[in-house]
């Protein structure tokens, strides 16, 4: 199988720090290599940058048994993120946000163009650190697109490594052929889950549209997930139709938990067999 690769763009700040935490959780769990990066505007500053990110690396990854990497660029954080996670081969990109006050970081629109065009999964989390057990429960919110089903095998090798469960939740349909078509899907995620001996369970919400988004929020922080796992933002995807404004909603919940946001399309992940990070 080949070498698993994190990619953590580092900024200095907590949220920095708590993302190495989290990719630390993930990489001792996948054994992958952690790749930091950091962006500098201009030549001045690159030398400064090196020392302080090889500092950084050895304060946070201190105990992680695996390779450590550090890479430091002149460019735009904005534009380069998705060229250095293809030049290294990345199957995942850990990064921090700084909530709803730092919302440019991540959700201005050239932060979500890197998300849209990225072919990695990206996770994305607060300042909330990771549990020591991982990520224990992962919501799945599950609507009536065919292309969320293609998140159940990421889902699915994560909740695997950490012995965890899933919870599928799915928005009301007042419309009985949706109801139909809606109760297929879950069933099929559900069966998907079950096969491969992954414990889940399945809740149908009581609202549809933006009372969804805020539901799907309430649920997670109140059986206390550890991730929510939600398809990348496009026209006929959930977060596609709601719009921006829950599209932040999801990424900057006040729980702060932690989001997996994954492409609607052919990606490296999904390519290979058997599935992997």
């Amino acid at each position: 199988m080949a070498q698993h690769r994190i990619l953590v763009p580092v900024d200095f700040t907590l949220v920095s720090s708590t993302a190495v935490n989290h990719a630390l959780a993930v990489g001792k769990a996948f054994q992958s290599e952690i790749h930091l990066l950091h962006i500098v505007a201009k030549k001045g500053s690159f030398s400064e940058a090196r020392t302080r990110l090889e500092a950084f690396a050895a304060k946070h990854l201190a105990d992680f048994e695996g390779v450590v990497k550090t890479t430091v660029r002149i460019g735009n954080l904005f534009d380069d993120i998705d060229d250095v996670s293809v030049e290294m081969d990345a199957n995942l990109v850990m990064m921090g946000t700084h909530g709803l006050k730092g919302m440019q970081f991540i959700t201005g629109g050239r932060a979500l163009k890197i998300v849209r065009e990225c072919s990695v999964p990206f996770i994305i989390s607060q300042s909330r650190p990771i549990r020591e057990t991982g990520y224990d429960d992962i919501v799945v919110p599950l609507d009536l697109h065919q292309d969320t089903k293609q998140k159940l095998a990421v889902v699915a090798e994560m909740a695997t490594y950490f012995k965890g469960r899933v919870h599928i939740i799915s928005p009301a349909e007042e419309d009985e052929f949706l109801q139909n078509q809606l109760r297929r899907n879950v069933e099929f995620a559900s069966d998907y889950f079950e096969e491969r001996k992954i414990e889940c369970t399945t809740k149908i919400s009581e609202h549809a549209g933006a009372s969804f988004v805020k539901d799907v929020i309430r649920y997670t922080a109140s059986i206390e997930a550890d991730l929510i796992s939600i398809m990348n933002f496009r026209e006929k995807s959930l977060m596609g139709i709601l719009g921006q404004t829950y599209e932040q909603q999801i990424i900057t919940n006040e729980a702060e938990i932690p989001v997996m946001v994954l492409n609607p399309f052919e990606t490296r992940v999904i390519r290979q067999t058997p599935f992997s990070f």
